[in-house]
């Protein structure tokens, strides 16, 4: 029985020292997040609301980068499972190659998006905002995709505090570049929501650059750098990164519709419904974010269980998990719920729209059980290479069950932007369910 209740607490153990310095990673890009929305706020509503749509659909298309990356983790976790770590950099290599093929595909969709961005519906007096400012966002794209393929890199060899340091540092450079450009400071121009832009292009390139330098000059690297440079382009390996990258990307995709896409119908409510949005976006991101770094310390012990065959840790992982991740989300819920009529004056001193996130504070708290739920499960699975059966969960909860339920409940109901965030417990607790049911035929299989 001791020795159970360690092998046990070896999970959680190990669990946290891959997920805290994730986690504070992740949590320094919610103080971005929120130093954003606040600085640009206080400058203007107006920049505000323009900013809520922009990122609103921006972050559709970066969490879509983002898990096309996740691809690579099972992969390489794979080989560290089994001792195969020579053959780390040259999967690098090819997946720097499909990742440079996703950012040409992500700028062309981007670039109709800037090019269609008066025929979606939005209030006209923001259109001249929001051009220059989704402009200065396309071009970072590439260094996102690139980033991002370098974090999971770390990630999957179990560096995660390399990341860490790196994330830091761009969002201190992001938020000193917001100040500089957003107001006006030491001598720089006021640009107000495009300085923001500007501010966070630069902290993409350079935070993609120092993962670069780490990832060919330190020595600790040395084995993965230089078989980099020995390596081609390996055909398979392309074949095998698109088929888990696709999916993940695809899964990652819908679920941020589920409140991307919203933001077309909260630019039919008005201004006030779409700063309040982005408030409740950026609040939202504070319990995401940490179940991230816990969800993504899943997956990385999952992907080296399952190289090794070791099904019963593979439960105990996903299990541990999971109960860390509830955790987390009602010690977080508490404050969150006890703050809900003031938090909207950190960013905005309009009553309307703190009356308003007040209230769609509540839904945000419901949908924690499920969003917990779906994170956990989508992780253990992505870290088995079984990908393609959440794609089609995600689709129904997202949008057979999210979209119309949002439009339903904001638009044709009445209920306004609260209503439209109703939805969302509905469709994060569906998907998390069908994960649940997906994992355990999973696990059955390998078992039996």
């Amino acid at each position: 029985m001791k020795q159970s209740s360690n092998i046990r607490h070896g999970h959680y153990t190990a669990l946290l020292n891959l997920g805290v310095p994730i986690i504070i990673g992740q949590i320094g890009t919610i103080v971005l997040n929120f130093a954003d929305t606040l600085m640009i706020g206080h400058h203007s509503t107006v920049e505000l609301a323009a900013a809520s749509f922009i990122n609103t659909l921006l972050v559709l298309v970066i969490i879509f980068a983002l898990g096309f990356s996740y691809g690579l983790t099972p992969v390489v976790g794979n080989l560290v499972g089994r001792g195969e770590t020579g053959k780390i950099g040259g999967v690098m290599r090819t997946a720097m190659a499909a990742n440079t093929m996703l950012a040409a595909l992500m700028l062309a969709v981007v670039a109709a998006l800037y090019v269609c961005l008066d025929r979606l519906g939005q209030p006209e007096e923001l259109i001249p905002l929001m051009r220059p400012y989704l402009l200065v966002n396309i071009i970072s794209l590439p260094f996102v995709c690139w980033q991002n393929t370098f974090k999971q890199f770390y990630d999957a060899i179990g560096d995660t505090t390399t990341p860490m340091y790196v994330l830091i540092g761009g969002n201190v450079l992001n938020i000193s570049g917001n100040y500089m450009l957003i107001y006006g400071a030491l001598g720089f121009p006021e640009m107000g929501l495009l300085g923001a832009g500007i501010s966070t292009m630069a902290s993409r390139i350079i935070m993609c650059a120092v993962f670069a330098v780490l990832f060919f000059r330190a020595r600790r690297y040395r084995i993965y750098g230089d078989g980099f440079r020995r390596s081609g382009f390996d055909g398979a390996v392309f074949r095998r990164l698109n088929a888990l990258g696709w999916p993940i990307a695809l899964q990652m995709g819908m679920e941020t519709a589920a409140f991307s896409l919203t933001a077309i119908f909260v630019g039919w409510m008005g201004m006030v419904s779409l700063a309040a949005h982005q408030i409740m976006l950026t609040v939202s991101q504070l319990f995401f974010m940490v179940y991230y770094g816990l969800a993504a310390a899943v997956s990385v012990r999952v992907s080296y269980f399952h190289g090794q065959g070791d099904t019963p840790a593979i439960r105990a992982t996903t299990s541990a998990g999971f109960r860390m991740i509830l955790l987390v989300a009602s010690v977080v819920a508490v404050p969150i719920f006890l703050l809900r009529g003031t938090v909207s004056l950190w960013f905005n001193d309009s009553a309307e729209v703190c009356l308003l996130v007040s209230h769609t504070i509540i839904p945000l708290i419901l949908y924690q059980f499920g969003d917990g739920l779906q994170c956990t499960f989508a992780n253990a699975l992505r870290g088995m290479s079984c990908v393609r059966p959440m794609m089609y969960a995600a689709f129904f909860s997202y949008f057979v069950v999210s979209l119309p339920l949002s439009w339903w409940l904001g638009i044709r109901m009445g209920y306004g932007l609260v209503g439209l965030w109703y939805a969302f417990p509905v469709c994060l607790t569906c998907a998390g369910v069908l994960y649940y049911l997906i994992y355990r035929r999973e696990v059955r299989g390998i078992e039996g």
